[in-house]
């Protein structure tokens, strides 16, 4: 395995180990910088916009984000390994 995917499967386990909300708000503030954890929430926050049947444009406008990122975003949710969908499908459980 090289050191780069023995890191990235340092990084999954890492995030597996998370038993609470506080311990993955501890970890996202000392892992992301401050415009990191923004631009994460940005990402997910269209992603959401997105999957409730929002078009692109819509999208851009409603979240104030350029139309590329609104399309980075819809393809990992199209095509991506299906961890966006799989969230929000968790996220929306009671």
């Amino acid at each position: 395995m090289s050191s780069r995917n023995s890191h990235l499967q340092d990084l999954i386990d890492l995030f597996a180990s998370i038993e609470s909300k506080k311990e993955a708000e501890m970890l996202l503030m000392d892992i992301l910088t401050p415009g990191e954890r923004e631009e994460i929430a940005e990402r997910w926050q269209l992603i959401q916009a997105l999957a409730s049947g929002l078009t692109q444009r819509e999208v851009a406008k409603k979240c104030k984000v350029s139309i590329s990122k609104v399309t980075r975003g819809a393809k990992e949710l199209k095509y991506g390994a299906g961890g966006f969908r799989h969230f929000l499908r968790k996220l929306s459980q009671p």
